[in-house]
């Protein structure tokens, strides 16, 4: 018990010597409790941000994460579940459970979410945001420099001159129907290493590396979050108590641990009115037609997904940027349909051959994301099998002949409308671990269809009366069974969505769980609706606004932004008594404690 002591003593006050501010959980004290003013649980996008934040506002806080530095199977395999929907790929290759989460395998596709995406719409079910795009605006500002991105600008026109080159020009749309759209690139930042560093050189948060939480434990009524209960697989087990708690594991993860914390609320914390892992969204992606550009058109970069994604030229002043078209706000009230977001995409000569899929499954164990399934020797012999195809192929993606493009496609993505019987639950198999492994059952419906096809098809019919390009049409999905091409973009998102009521919702608008004081979620899960752009940068906004939060409900300093961007630095007042001991905490004296 002295030892133990000892531990706790020296792992809250940071007194160990040279202070170590990232920690293998496995060489810890059996039984150890760490000690904190934050807990935030998982090292993605989301923790890593809010870890900063905790850092620059002077509050003491610890990063778990599940894995070490780089990918290993063993840990890799707690993702591991059941899939019972569309056919869908939820862990092997689209998640990296290791510092810096999901960043270490992100394309690094950045844009807000469009005004609409936020409201209530009548034609769409469950929809709505508890608060506008407003209230993000100032947070959004903050992330380009969080992800490495360019100026706080979206506007095709600007990047149009910007760039200013005859192979990347917007297209001359004249229809109601269609307007372009900007993305930006990040590098793709990834946090575990672009963060690293400030991370060991923070003097109020440290990072515990290899640790599994495996429970969220409460008191007798499940109103507060003691503590929470993390295991290594090596077989250590420590506790962490914190006066706040922040679960930051993703759109499924944060689900199966809520689920799986059912020791006071048989059904799961925050799951009282059944809605914890309901609504589980994912971005549906689909190819359609043949476009045949007009003269003057064919060799136009900037829509095509083969020459616009982290290409040089198409960039300004060290900023990739990429342009999607979609239909404008009115259109899709008129026509009752979702967001959606649609680029061209040059099929290259070999492309979908067993040559071809053997060279990029090699390409990707290369980089080391989970193949599964894959075998070197397997795929070298397949290659030397199809040389023309394995070589004409890999010819095509390296240099991008025009000449040998041998079709071009419209691919979109389209938003998920949310649906409540698109879940996640608890499987009855457990991991390694003993928790619980999940059961995904990914559903999309007609009106995701419907969107597809009218999309599509206004689509074409914009790009012929502009005298861009001549299109082929597919025949329309809605009404018939998914095709086998429809997939996700492992955007996992919907699980625990925000409401104002605890009845519609799992979290309040400031992401803390309805009924539990102390224990808020951070990530995708909590999108009510999830527009049809990528989630990373939407996912930060949402964790800054999170640590602005945290330190009021705190009573800490904390800084207020303008629109602009622009730090106005604002501490609430507090009484005096109070105020001493939060005065102790900042110079590092405690962890904030209850009084």
């Amino acid at each position: 018990m002295e030892a133990r002591r000892v531990a706790e003593i020296r792992l809250e006050t940071g007194q160990q010597g040279e202070q170590q501010m990232f920690i293998d959980t496995r060489k810890l004290e059996e039984d150890t409790v760490v000690h904190t003013t934050v807990c935030i649980i998982g090292a993605g996008v989301a923790g890593i941000t809010l870890a900063l934040e905790m850092q620059r506002l002077g509050i003491d806080a610890c990063l778990l994460e599940s894995g070490g530095y780089k990918a290993d199977d063993d840990t890799r395999d707690l993702y591991r579940g059941e899939n019972i929907g569309l056919p869908y790929t939820f862990a092997d290759g689209s998640r990296s459970r290791f510092l810096g989460g999901s960043s270490n395998c992100w394309g690094g596709w950045c844009r807000p979410l469009d005004p609409w995406d936020l409201e209530k719409r009548s034609w769409v079910a469950h929809s709505g945001w508890p608060f506008g795009l407003d209230e993000l605006t100032p947070y959004y500002e903050r992330t380009h420099a969080l992800l490495k991105l360019g100026p706080n600008n979206f506007d095709p026109a600007y990047w149009e001159a910007a760039i200013r080159r005859p192979d990347v020009r917007r297209l001359p749309l004249i229809g109601e129907h269609i307007r372009d759209t900007i993305s930006q690139f990040s590098p793709p930042a990834r946090f575990g290493k672009l963060y690293r560093e400030p991370l060991e050189q923070s003097h109020r948060v440290k990072v515990y590396l290899y640790a599994n939480v495996v429970d969220i434990g409460t008191n007798a009524d499940a109103t507060s979050v003691t503590a929470v209960s993390v295991a290594t697989l090596s077989g250590r087990h420590i506790k962490v108590a914190a006066r706040l708690f922040v679960l930051a594991t993703g759109g499924i993860e944060n689900a199966r641990l809520l689920l799986a914390s059912n020791k006071v609320q048989p059904a799961g914390l925050g799951n009282g009115a059944d809605l914890v892992g309901r609504y589980f969204m994912d971005h549906p992606r689909l190819m359609s037609g043949s476009v045949r550009f007009n003269k003057g058109w064919a060799r136009n970069k900037l829509y095509d997904i083969k020459y616009h994604y982290q290409n040089a030229a198409v960039s300004a002043n060290g900023t990739y940027v990429s342009s999607q078209l979609a239909l404008k706000p009115a259109v899709l009230e008129r026509e009752r349909l979702l967001n959606a977001r649609v680029w061209f995409f040059s099929m290259f000569y070999g492309e979908g051959s067993k040559g071809a899929q053997a060279l990029f499954r090699t390409k990707q164990a290369l980089l080391k994301k989970d193949q599964p399934g894959h075998s070197l020797t397997r795929d070298l012999l397949t290659m030397a099998a199809h040389p023309v195809d394995t070589v004409g192929f890999g010819l095509t993606r390296l240099m991008q002949p025009r000449s040998l493009i041998t079709d071009v496609k419209m691919q979109a993505i389209v938003e998920a409308d949310p649906d409540p019987d698109s879940r996640v639950t608890l499987s009855e198999h457990r991991d390694r671990l003993g928790v619980p492994r999940v059961r995904v059952h990914w559903r999309v419906g007609s009106l995701v269809q419907r969107t597809f096809d009218r999309t599509f098809a206004l689509l074409a019919q914009e790009l012929q009366s502009s005298g861009v390009a001549q299109v082929a049409l597919d025949p329309p999905v809605e009404g018939q069974p998914w095709p086998a091409e429809l997939e996700g973009t492992w955007h996992h998102m919907g699980t625990t969505r925000m409401h104002d009521s605890p009845t519609m919702g799992v979290v309040d608008r400031n992401s803390r769980v309805h009924g539990i004081s102390n224990l808020y979620v951070a990530g995708s899960s909590v999108f009510p609706t999830v527009g049809a752009n990528f989630p990373t940068i939407t996912i930060a906004a949402l964790a800054l606004r999170l640590g602005g939060h945290i330190a009021r409900e705190l009573g800490m300093p904390c800084a207020t932004y303008a629109s602009d961007g622009t730090p106005q630095r604002k501490a609430p007042a507090r009484e005096p008594e109070q105020a001493m001991t939060l005065a102790g905490a900042a110079q590092g004296l405690m962890p904030l404690r209850e009084e």
